[in-house]
């Protein structure tokens, strides 16, 4: 995993966000498929008032533009003639696409302008605020920095486990066992991870993929119809990773777990477990493990350190001649 390649999503057509945002925006296109072909290359969204108005010089016009009250309104103020030189000022530049909110619409005299530049007009009742949110969120996601791991990634007790190691290391085959036990696979084999933020990142599988798993010596299932619907989940944030490896006797692997080491994907650190196997280790149990002490970590309870805590204490005490240890009154067993 130290050679993750960084992707992202150059641009996407105005067509393709209409297609993807028209029931759940409730988008209308106005003007036909006119600058469907055209690409949105920002994943910001401007409002147009000052450019309107006159004032271009901080114009982001590559942008998605959109008009609420106060723009409809501004125009609405302006004369026939006065508005249609406003129109003509933002079409100087090449725009992908203007979305109309709050239910507004524009004359038919600025619409055959747009239309003649080839620029999409689309008309939503939701408002302003609520359209930007929502279209903002996906273009977040568009274009949100992207990358392709090789390993099993399960929901286990809630949190996202990323088991990664050498391939036939016997990834796949912790992953069903996880899942028979009652965990949730998310995808195996090719895991899509995407930064959502600043320290988020989430995982998904490949289309291709899916819910399909390959076992060695038995070949592909479909863990969503052997295990149900409830074996899957279509993502997760990605929490944990735990790397497979094979025993080494010459090396030192980590026994108290104070000395806590992470891997970074796409910008973001997440805790990285080594985790050495042999023949006979329950490495599903222990997975388990890992999850809820993850949980338990999360929630400021760190076992490592209130046992160093004890320890301390323990020597300290001994130091001073106390008794170390004390018997419940009556005990005896």
């Amino acid at each position: 995993m130290n050679n993750l390649k960084e992707t992202r999503k150059k641009n996407i057509s105005v067509g393709f966000l209409f297609e993807s945002n028209k029931s759940r925006l409730n988008l209308k296109a106005i003007n036909g498929d006119a600058g469907f072909e055209k690409e949105i290359r920002d994943k910001n969204i401007h409002r147009p008032g000052l450019a309107l108005a006159g004032y271009v010089e901080l114009f982001t016009y590559d942008r998605v533009q959109v008009f609420g009250n106060t723009e409809v309104r501004y125009l609405n103020h302006l004369s026939m003639p006065e508005r249609l030189k406003a129109f003509n000022t933002i079409f100087q530049f090449d725009l992908p696409c203007i979305i109309v909110t709050n239910g507004n619409s524009i004359d038919k005299e600025l619409l055959a302008i747009a239309t003649k530049q080839k620029v999409s007009v689309f008309e939503t009742p939701f408002e302003t605020t609520k359209l930007v949110y929502f279209l903002s969120d996906f273009l977040d996601d568009q274009f949100a920095p992207q990358t392709v791991v090789h390993g099993s990634f399960i929901d286990v007790y809630g949190i996202g486990v990323l088991l990664s190691g050498r391939s036939g290391i016997g990834k796949s085959e912790v992953a069903l066992d996880l899942i028979e036990r009652g965990h949730r696979l998310v995808s195996d084999d090719v895991v899509m991870i995407t930064r959502k933020g600043e320290g988020i990142l989430m995982g998904a599988g490949s289309d291709v993929v899916k819910h399909f798993m390959e076992i060695r010596g038995l070949g592909l299932i479909d863990v969503r119809a052997v295990f149900g619907i409830r074996s899957i989940r279509f993502q997760k944030r990605v929490e944990l990773v735990v790397e497979l490896q094979e025993w080494k006797n010459d090396v030192e692997y980590t026994r108290t777990g104070l000395d806590h080491e992470n891997i970074n994907i796409l910008g973001v650190d997440l805790s990285h477990i080594k985790l050495p196997i042999f023949p006979g280790k329950n490495i599903t149990v222990i997975v388990e493990v890992i999850a809820l002490d993850y949980l338990l970590k999360h929630y400021g309870y760190d076992a490592a350190t209130v046992f160093s805590k004890r320890l301390d204490h323990a020597i300290s005490e001994k130091t001073k001649g106390k008794r170390v240890i004390d018997y419940f009154e009556h005990d005896f067993e």
